[in-house]
């Protein structure tokens, strides 16, 4: 049996963001990302007509790599809440 520490590590070892899933969704199920958002410029990420927008949209509408913003929003998730 997995200690409690584990499985929590094991869990974000296993998180992915993907295009298809929305800011909102992505802002809720890891909030610190909100800080990638910003540094890539997206301040929008508080408003209500940016929270149905998927990751792809956004990037496309920001003029941004979308591979580099998904490895950034993932290296950003990656990081374990516990050390």
């Amino acid at each position: 049996m997995f200690s409690k520490r584990r499985e929590i590590k094991i869990k974000y070892m296993k998180a992915k963001i993907t295009k298809e899933m929305t800011i909102a969704e992505v802002l809720k199920k890891y909030p610190k990302t909100v800080f990638v958002f910003i540094d890539y410029g997206l301040h929008c990420v508080g408003c209500p007509m940016a929270l149905p927008e998927t990751i792809e949209e956004a990037a496309k509408l920001h003029h941004l790599d979308l591979k580099k913003f998904l490895k950034s929003l993932n290296k950003a998730i990656k990081k374990s809440p516990i050390s």
